[in-house]
């Protein structure tokens, strides 16, 4: 039987090498050593290359740490789900239609802040109404986010008439989502922080725990009192809600929204989450596998458009990076279960 994360607490009473070795072994530990190991390369790569490769450079520094929480946030809610056994095909389309929300909204004389929490409230209800098909009619969720994905996209696509749409807040509410502090961009500190709150309650929070038991066996868990609907459900909203926080991210930064922006957000997210060492069936995973997933997406990508490879290269890295990190993440899963 696989571990969890709730699982490595028990490493506290095993001898140290054991220790080591049993969290070297666990999928997290070997993303973050790709991880740094990708950094050193990098940063070596532009030390030698300044003018070549200006992967240090301040402007592609800050095109980072705007570009990653996009990606970053929606994986946070995706990977919740997922480790529940469920997926979320929707969040591309609610983080299009979350950019429409607070642009319209805004536009109709709505207050930025009314207009942020009415936003995240859309987000919400979607990921309610996934949730309650899904575990109600019994329904894949592959299926039934499919179909709400189709639908949030129609009803995009009739909101703006094809067109795109424009969002200029004032200064005070634009500074708390495009400022900086330090050095760090805000986009970036909100990521950091919408990722310690996941953390804390995947990993301390009673329904987090579920999470992990519901994805694990839900039959099992469901024979000990957990309502394994109502977990799912929760996971769904979680979802929508973060997907609908990225679509306020990205409109905030970019001040216009085209109904297709969030086009392949939901495959890049599931793609983020592999990478970062959560099992496709559910049951396992770790926040801190999810940040480091999603900055090695957008890091590789970067690097590729650093190098001027051809557009196409992105998605075939993608595609290549999935495919080999759900064959490590299985042989993982079997050497633990040994």
């Amino acid at each position: 039987m696989t571990k969890t994360a709730s699982d490595l607490s028990g490493l506290a009473l095993q001898p140290r090498s054991r220790r080591w070795r049993d969290l070297l072994r666990e999928p997290v530990a070997s993303i973050c050593m790709l991880f740094i190991v990708f950094q050193l390369v990098c940063i070596v790569g532009a030390l030698l290359f300044p003018e070549a490769f200006r992967y240090l450079s301040p402007q592609n520094v800050s095109l980072l740490q705007r570009a990653i929480p996009v990606i970053g946030v929606v994986a946070l809610g995706v990977g919740l789900l997922m480790i529940t056994g469920e997926y979320d095909l929707s969040v591309g389309s609610v983080y299009t239609l979350a950019g429409y929300s607070m642009a319209m909204l805004y536009t109709a004389g709505v207050s930025p802040v009314v207009a942020l929490v009415l936003t995240l409230l859309i987000g919400i209800v979607i990921g309610i109404v996934n949730g309650i098909i899904t575990v109600k009619t019994g329904i894949p969720s592959f299926i039934a986010t499919m179909g709400s994905m189709l639908l949030v996209r129609g009803l995009v696509r009739w909101l703006s008439e094809m067109g795109s749409v424009s969002f200029r807040p004032g200064e005070a509410f634009a500074s708390l989502f495009t400022g900086s502090v330090f050095g760090v961009e805000a986009a970036f500190i909100w990521f950091i922080v919408l990722a310690l709150a996941a953390a804390v309650f995947l990993h301390r929070s009673k329904i987090g725990n579920h999470m992990y038991l519901v994805g694990g066996n839900e039959r099992t868990a469901r024979a000990v009192g957990i309502a394994t609907d109502r977990v799912k459900i929760v996971a769904f909203a979680l979802s929508g809600m973060a997907a609908a926080i990225a679509g306020v991210l990205s409109i905030t930064r970019v001040g216009t929204a085209t109904p297709a922006q969030g086009l392949g957000m939901e495959l890049r997210a599931i793609a983020v989450c592999v990478i970062g060492g959560l099992f496709l069936s559910g049951g396992r995973g770790t926040v801190l596998g999810i940040v480091v997933g999603a900055c090695i997406l957008y890091m590789v990508e970067d690097v590729l458009l650093l190098l001027r490879a051809p557009g196409f290269y992105l998605d075939v890295f993608v595609g290549a990076i999935l495919v080999i990190a759900v064959i490590a993440n299985t042989a993982l899963a079997r050497r633990s279960a040994k």
